[in-house]
């Protein structure tokens, strides 16, 4: 139990339905739908479309979207691929040509197709109780009379606003500025496309007049975008994959995410004894990052669209990470691996919705860097993701770019279940960190016993690009200490990623944690 005289936040109780996520706004847009008769597929869809206008530089209908489900009654995870693809006449040979090493961040050629509405369309018919028109509803009403932007919002938006461009500037700038803390902030364009699809389902976004706008945006920049792309965008049903820590299964999602690498991370962690280290001191710190950096070097070589790699088995096979184990020196850091062939970005948005009927849904929606591309449609406004820009230009490897192919995907939904049969959705925003914080968050509860909502306020480290960022919720001494092993340590700016989750206890009540680093919270009722 936490200490009643310090600052923070208790985990929320409830029993009929629950929803975790980082704007308050959707939340409660979730808890609205559950409480009218949706099941958390709904509630989860019209929570996310709705932190598209909340938080606009992390994610909106421009984006991708991974998720993991089950269904009432019943605890087998089914998993849903919503991320889109390059378009059918691009590759890594035209860039090489142009001269590029890596794919250009902020131009049409880093913009896959969006893979998002076509996943929320097909979840609406598939798993859905209420139907396109009444849960798109709240996102076309906030876009329509907007809403206040939240601190850490602003804190974001105020950071990103350099790559916006065009149409992009006008419709996510007030005054050629980013809007400040309570100001407001309204997607006229975009509520209109939620109207068509709410009307008219997924054609009235892939075909037609809302795709002939995106496609006028990209071909205008020079992009090789064809019709033919938008209209093929289908999401792929995948099983997930798994592995036991301690007395957890966590359940991550295939490849074109990098659910496997941290599957990776915590099979090198079980060869250490983990709990038998102080939690916020050094030795962990360091034992972890050390574990990351062997778990992403595997990634950077191996990972990409499931269709184009070969090696996932090897990746994640006891053998693997017992040899990996043993080149960690429990005293010394060893040098942080190649360059990752995706390029970095920093956070995305996360929902999670259990319902009464045991439905659970953990939900990752993004539009990669902050603002995308920084390109939006000039009618709709309908901001672009680059995920593109997560290709390799390398030839031969795995994520090589190649037209109709998913780039590598920073993006990951979890799921743990526990020995006594609980049931956890969780997930931990931040872009590359996000692996690095599944192993962390069920390390925090296998070899710590922590409780949920301790268990995401607690500080974070993360190694990266050859950095070790310490946030300062540890001591100078843990830093000096990690110093001395041969870290390059500083502490970041910004608080490392966010997270949100949500127990489904054996005892039939739901227990919603939701991290301080965001605006949001866990409601339920």
């Amino acid at each position: 139990m936490r200490d009643f005289h310090l600052p923070g936040r208790s985990a929320v109780l409830a029993t009929q339905g629950m929803c975790a996520t980082s704007h308050p706004l959707a939340a409660q847009t979730a808890i609205d739908i559950l409480s009218r008769g949706g099941n958390a597929m709904d509630a989860a869809i019209a929570g996310a479309v709705l932190l598209g206008i909340c938080e606009p530089q992390m994610t909106g209908i421009g984006g991708d979207c991974f998720v993991l489900y089950t269904r009432p009654g019943d605890d087998e995870i089914h998993a849903l691929n919503g991320s889109g693809r390059a378009p059918a006449g691009l590759d890594a040979a035209m860039l090489r040509a142009e001269g590029h090493s890596v794919v250009p961040p902020y131009g049409p050629h880093a913009v896959t197709v969006p893979g998002a509405m076509d996943a929320f369309c097909h979840l609406s018919e598939t798993e859905g109780k209420l139907g396109l028109d009444v849960i798109l509803a709240p996102t076309i009403h906030y876009a329509e009379t907007g809403v206040p932007v939240a601190p850490r919002v602003a804190f974001d938006w105020a950071r990103e606003t350099e790559k916006l461009q065009g149409a992009a500037r006008d419709a996510y700038l007030v005054g050629g500025r980013a809007p400040v803390i309570g100001e407001m902030f309204r997607a006229p364009g975009q509520a209109e496309v939620l109207r068509r699809v709410a009307k008219e389902g997924r054609k009235a976004f892939y075909e037609g007049e809302v795709a002939e706008d995106m496609l006028a945006c990209l071909n205008g920049l020079g992009g090789v975008h064809r019709a033919e792309d938008f209209a093929s965008v289908a999401a792929t049903p995948t099983a997930p994959i798994s592995a036991i820590y301690g007395d957890l299964e966590v359940v991550e999602h295939l490849p074109n995410g990098h659910g496997a690498t941290a599957l990776l991370m915590l099979n090198i962690l079980s060869h250490f004894d983990i709990a038998a280290m102080e939690g916020l001191g050094a030795e962990r710190v360091h034992i972890e990052a050390e574990a990351a950096k062997l778990a992403y070097d595997a990634r950077n070589r191996f990972l990409s669209d499931l269709d184009h790699m070969e090696r996932l088995e090897h990746m994640l096979a006891p053998e693997t990470a017992a040899k990996l184990a043993r080149l960690i020196d429990p005293k010394r850091a060893m040098a942080s691996p190649a360059a990752v062939s995706e390029q970095v970005h920093k956070d995305t948005i996360y929902i999670t919705v259990v319902d009464k009927d045991g439905m659970a849904v953990s939900m990752i929606y993004s539009i990669f860097h902050g603002f995308g591309s920084g390109i939006a449609s000039d009618k709709f406004g309908i901001l672009m993701q680059n995920r593109g820009a997560g290709f390799t230009l390398q030839e031969g490897h795995p994520n090589e770019m190649k037209g109709g192919k998913r780039p590598l995907h920073t993006i990951i939904p979890g799921m743990i279940r526990e020995a006594d049969g609980a049931l956890m959705p969780f997930g931990v925003m931040g872009g590359q960190y996000q692996p690095t914080g599944h192993a962390r968050l069920a390390s925090n509860i296998a070899d710590f016993g922590i409780e949920l909502q301790a268990a995401l306020d607690a500080p974070r480290a993360f190694s990266d690009s050859g950095v070790l960022k310490v946030e300062r919720g540890y001591t100078d001494a843990v830093r000096a200490t990690l110093s001395d092993m041969g870290h390059t340590v500083e502490i970041p700016e910004t608080a490392i990623g966010g997270a949100q989750a949500i127990r489904r206890r054996t005892d039939g009540v739901l227990e919603g944690a939701s991290d301080p680093r965001k605006d949001g919270c866990a409601l339920g009722y």
